[in-house]
């Protein structure tokens, strides 16, 4: 049974991973946000960041716009390092006052006095230093990470349906959170204590040789140790603090999905599954997560035991130079004193390994995320606009749209569609119809280039869209999908997301075109309600009367209705109609619907199956063909 639960959590890893391997797409397979894309999500990778010193220079790259900053933080640090040296030093002049035999009690007192007021002093210019250094840098850092963070939330913004189509929301959502806060903590404490550690080491080694040139080699001798050791614990910690990493984005894409689809689960009774799906994602970061602190804990330890030794040297060494030769008690003092100095920031870089391999590796995923290839127009793209509608260097058109020979796939060798050719004049009305997977909604996936075809072209007004800026494209079409989206915020703003500078007459006949107007004055603040996360306040048919209004008050040439009334009932379908027809009026209109009775009145309805055009024509030349449609619209055989 063991090897059958690795299977299946192997599994679940390849399709709540960060890492995508495309298998392919299984037709009708709805991605998110309502597009259909291609298929499974992928497997999830391992290992030690790919290239650890390029993650370090970009991190650096980050927060060297505040260079400034950084060298009055490094100034600091050389102060406190200094202060904290010359604290120890003035030690040795004290202790051998004390035991001098020459010097009298006053003399004694005096020097001690003295000593301890200047080291006081000393260390009060230590203090502040430090504390200088702590403000500067915390500002430093989080303005490092306001940078990355706004830096990838843009390339989320210009990455292609494809890609959000292949991955999890809650990996996506996991290099956000996780992997931006491990990014934050190294900045905060690990590059500081980076610097102080280097700093203190040079100049502990320093005053060590002035002190006592034997002692220092004895304890430099013990370094070579330390570095291995140190080396092949934090070789395998490295490497899993990164699996610990892809594993917590994969639990965080497993509860993102279930959370999302609690009714779906609860509806199929499939509690038990998800619990224990859950329960072995959970177990692999258990597992992962046990493995990098391990390694990441025991690194002190070790350290520090090592450092000892050294310690236990110097000091015998120490006390048999004190009674066969003119080595003084003061620096011997000193010295052991040096010697906690140079094992202590070693230590604590040696602590905060775990700290930086898990930042490097939450770093590396959060780079992989912004070097993934954005949407990008060709070469001398133009723009468009809607006939009457000036926009300034746009081309107008009116919103005649042609396939010509189009061929796409979601996955090389894998097609899709075959060779479609579709002509709609301005203002006309196209439906698609035919089973789930036949690829109606790819059809206009393609209009919208959120993929790129592989054979043919698509021209609107005899302009290749391939030509066409996407966003000059996009903004041309309105689209209602199957299933609503909602932001955070009132009504009138989410009618009004279609075209953000509508006015508020215009968002009401928007919403009296939807048939939404009448329920959104029954609700509390009217078109100013604030709505819940994606409109839980709402039911699923007055969602999507908004999204319909959303689209009515674009003054978008094209309009895509991809099963734009699925959601509502029979008899506020019947308004909507109405509606539409208003809305559709002097538009381009693609329509994708199950319920055949809502494509009667096209001026062109297209038969799809697996990919191919098998009927086309009128509602009422198509049942006088007997064929497909006929078959469909009859109930002899059902849309499945």
């Amino acid at each position: 049974m063991s090897h059958i639960r690795e299977e299946r959590k192997e599994a679940l890893l390849r399709r709540y991973g960060s890492k995508t391997v495309n298998t392919g797409m299984g037709p009708g397979r709805r991605g998110p946000g309502g597009f259909r894309g291609p298929g499974p999500r992928g497997g999830i990778g391992g290992g030690k960041p790919k290239n650890a010193s390029a993650t370090i220079n970009r991190l650096l790259s980050y927060i060297g716009k505040d260079k400034y900053k950084i060298l009055f933080v490094f100034a600091c640090l050389l102060g406190a390092s200094i202060t904290n040296l010359a604290g120890s030093y003035i030690l040795r002049p004290v202790i051998n006052n004390l035991v001098s035999v020459d010097s009298s009690a006053g003399e004694k007192i005096k020097n001690l006095t003295t000593g301890i007021i200047a080291m006081s002093c000393i260390y009060l210019v230590g203090v502040a230093c430090t504390y200088l250094q702590s403000r500067i840098m915390i500002g430093v850092s989080q303005n490092a990470l306001v940078r990355i963070r706004e830096d990838l939330f843009r390339k989320i913004q210009r990455l292609p349906v494809k890609y959000h189509d292949t991955h999890t929301h809650g990996d996506l959502m996991s290099r956000f959170t996780n992997d931006l806060d491990s990014v934050g903590e190294m900045l905060n404490n690990t590059m500081v204590q980076i610097f102080s550690g280097i700093l203190t080491l040079t100049g502990t080694v320093t005053l060590m040789f002035v002190t006592n040139w034997i002692l220092a080699l004895i304890t430099i001798i013990t370094v070579p140790l330390l570095v291995y050791a140190g080396g092949m614990i934090g070789k395998q910690s490295r490497k899993y603090f990164t699996a610990q990493q892809q594993a917590l984005g994969a639990v965080n894409g497993y509860i993102e999905e279930t959370v999302a689809g609690q009714k779906v689960i609860k509806v199929f009774c499939h509690e038990e599954t998800a619990m224990e799906e859950f329960e072995l994602l959970s177990d692999d970061l258990r597992e992962k997560q046990m493995k990098a602190q391990f390694f990441g804990g025991i690194m002190g330890p070790v350290m520090g035991n090592l450092s000892q030794v050294s310690y236990a040297i110097s000091a015998t060494v120490g006390g048999i130079l004190c009674l066969t030769s003119n080595f003084d008690i003061g620096g011997l003092t000193i010295f052991t004193n040096y010697s906690r100095h140079f094992s202590r920031p070693v230590s604590e870089l040696s602590l905060q390994m775990n700290v930086i391999y898990a930042a490097l590796a939450g770093a590396e995923r959060v780079f992989e995320v912004m070097d993934e290839t954005p949407e990008e127009d060709f070469p001398g793209a133009i723009k468009i606009c809607a006939k009457g509608n000036w926009v300034k260097d746009a081309q107008p058109i009116k919103g005649e749209v042609v396939l010509k020979d189009v061929t796409f796939g979601y996955v090389p060798g894998k097609t899709v569609l075959k060779h479609i050719n579709v002509t709609a004049k301005p203002g006309q009305k196209i439906a698609f119809v035919g089973s789930t997977g036949a690829g109606k909604t790819t059809v206009t996936n393609l209009i919208n280039r959120f993929y790129e075809i592989d054979e043919g072209e698509i021209l609107i007004d005899g302009i290749n869209i391939k030509n066409i800026s996407k966003d000059s494209l996009r903004s041309n079409i309105a689209m209602v999908l199957q299933d609503t989206h909602l932001f955070s915020g009132t009504v009138r703003e989410n009618i009004r997301y279609g075209r953000p500078d509508a006015t508020d007459e215009e968002v009401v006949a928007a919403a009296r075109i939807a048939c939404a107007h009448s329920f959104i004055e029954r609700l509390s603040e009217g078109y100013d309600t604030v709505l819940d996360g994606d409109g839980a306040n709402l039911s699923q048919g007055e969602r999507q009367l908004l999204n319909i209004a959303r689209a009515a008050i674009s003054k978008a040439p094209i309009l895509i209705l991809d099963e734009a009334t699925s959601s509502v009932d029979t008899r506020t379908e019947k308004y909507i109609e109405r509606g539409m027809d208003q809305l559709m009026k002097d538009r381009t209109t693609f329509v994708i619907a199950h319920r055949l009775s809502t494509v009667r009145n096209c001026n062109q309805i297209i038969v799809l199956e697996h990919g191919e055009i098998i009927e086309q024509g009128t509602h009422e030349e198509l049942l006088a063909l007997g064929g497909r449609y006929h078959q469909l619209y009859t109930g002899a055989v059902e849309l499945d």
